[in-house]
């Protein structure tokens, strides 16, 4: 590998701290290697193109920042654990060090996964640029103890009409995560469905469904309603009634490197849930 970068949580001392040991065993056996916070803006523009390999020091959410970077450039991500849950981490900070000599030199497979485009609407009229998503977009209630009213459809057919806390839409990668927890399925990590999942709906079941990929989904805001939309986990905009939130899979996708067998999801993910008797 010519180019290799390193991200890293930047509330993270430990995240840090293995970055910088990262890029000092890198530099001698890649041609370049740089190192900058998953939160840094400027970081696409500066480092990205050209990047053969992007490691991520910290959680989940330094992978997801990392996967949102990149676009539109094709850079594998491999996901280095010092979180909590870590589902898509692939390897410790110590076993990043012993494989370091594999990794740069092209050891491993590629995993892709789909990630979502995502449009906001208000009166007709395209709010701001379009958000990528790898887990999750969830429109949720703006203030703590009121539900919101939702109307959902896929392709202009009406799916539900919710009175809820959100609703989410998500990726196969987000099956393991908020969507899992109000009882979403788990799929499988390449698979390109979309799951869209009402959260604590109010006198109506709490049933995910799940759609094939190229669906287009709507989630609309009932008049005098607020909500907030969230990528990944991270707010990012008010909503208002009759504002339009459209999903859909995007052209773009998440690259992940694997350095072990492909079933290796199903154990990582029964470990991490308790589900396997070891």
């Amino acid at each position: 590998m010519n180019k290799i970068g390193v991200t890293y949580h930047p509330k993270s001392e430990a995240a840090r701290s293995v970055a910088e040991e990262a890029r000092r065993r890198i530099a001698p056996k890649a041609g370049e290697v740089w190192v900058a916070s998953a939160w840094d803006d400027e970081m696409r523009e500066q480092h990205v193109p050209g990047t053969d390999l992007v490691i991520c020091c910290g959680g989940d959410g330094t992978v997801l920042r990392a996967a949102r970077a990149v676009i539109p450039h094709p850079v594998p991500l491999l996901g280095v654990n010092l979180g909590r849950i870590g589902f898509l981490t692939e390897i410790t900070p110590a076993e990043l060090f012993e494989k370091l000599d594999a990794i740069v030199g092209g050891a491993g497979r590629i995993e892709t996964r789909a990630m979502v485009e995502t449009e906001t609407l208000r009166g007709g009229e395209e709010m701001r640029e379009h958000f990528y998503a790898l887990n999750d977009v969830v429109v949720g209630r703006a203030a703590i103890g009121r539900t919101v009213q939702f109307a959902v459809r896929t392709d202009n057919t009406t799916i539900g009409g919710y009175r809820a806390d959100g609703v989410i839409v998500a990726t196969a990668t987000g099956s393991t995560a908020y969507s899992l927890s109000v009882g979403g399925p788990i799929l499988h990590p390449e698979s390109r469905e979309i799951i869209v999942t009402p959260v604590a709906p109010h006198l109506a079941p709490a049933n995910s469904i799940v759609l094939p990929e190229g669906s287009l989904v709507e989630v609309q805001i009932a008049p005098r309603q607020s909500a907030i939309l969230s990528i990944d986990g991270e707010p990012d905009m008010d909503l208002g009634g009759g504002d339009i939130v459209r999903v859909r899979t995007s052209q773009h996708q998440a690259r992940f490197l694997r350095l072990g067998p492909p079933g290796d999801f199903f154990i990582r993910v029964g470990r991490r849930l308790n589900w396997l008797n070891e």
